[in-house]
């Protein structure tokens, strides 16, 4: 019996300003939470290196150029074949909100998904939205307060 291949989402942690840059999330059609916020991020194409697909989805999302720094954290989602990585990185360049990724052509085909809109939270701020996933939400607000982030 062959095994099913593991999907791989990349995922940007990406502070800027004050806060940080998230995806919120409205209008997704049947998600048991309604409207939330994630990390801008997407799957790996490829053989992009994992920080090479990092890049290109934050670019895509948000329309910005990044540094990975580092991975901070990593999910395995075994049940469903989903490896979830997220990395801190650094902004560099480009103006916020610009993406152009296939989430935002207006494309009938993504009209399920909601929409999709770059924001950037203040640090105060994030353990009070609703942040998916849950698992990392919890790691990265404890990174907050200790000041590892």
């Amino acid at each position: 019996m062959k095994e099913k291949e593991v999907r791989i989402r990349l995922a940007g942690i990406i502070p800027m300003g004050e806060g940080f840059a998230l995806m919120h999330r409205v209008g997704v059609q049947n998600h048991p939470i309604g409207e939330y916020y994630t990390f801008p991020g997407g799957g790996r194409e490829g053989e992009e290196t994992l920080e090479e697909g990092t890049i290109r989805e934050i670019k895509e999302e948000f329309g910005i150029d990044v540094e990975v720094v580092r991975k901070l954290y990593e999910l395995d989602n075994g049940e469903i074949n989903k490896k979830e990585y997220f990395f801190l990185c650094k902004y560099i360049g480009g103006k916020f909100g610009t993406g152009n990724g296939p989430e935002f052509s207006g494309n009938l085909k993504y009209a399920h998904r909601g929409k999709y809109l770059p924001e950037i939270i203040k640090r105060e701020n994030i353990e009070n939205i609703p942040l998916l996933p849950t698992e990392i939400k919890e790691k990265f607000v404890e990174d907050i307060k200790n000041n590892r982030i």
